[in-house]
């Protein structure tokens, strides 16, 4: 019995930490666009980069891939300098 709630426990976390990334997932695209509607100073090509990025980092997450998407999402944002 202890050996099934230990396992209903790590199943239960398992899927609460993907619903966590999955809710962040639209603020950080939120954050980008806000950034990018202050006119970064960065070239132009830089700019394409951090928009490819949060294209992608959208893209993943519609197709479900959380973690994926927070990743791309962070290096934009990184880019950004935010």
């Amino acid at each position: 019995m202890k050996r099934i709630n230990i396992s209903v426990l790590a199943l239960s976390a398992i899927l609460f930490a993907g619903s966590a990334f999955a809710g962040s997932c639209p603020r950080h695209v939120k954050e980008i666009d806000a950034e990018l509607g202050n006119y970064p100073s960065l070239s132009k090509s830089e700019i394409n980069k951090v928009k490819g990025l949060r294209n992608k980092g959208e893209a993943f997450h519609k197709a479900g891939k959380h973690s994926d998407s927070v990743k791309t999402l962070m290096e934009a944002k990184a880019l950004l300098g935010i």
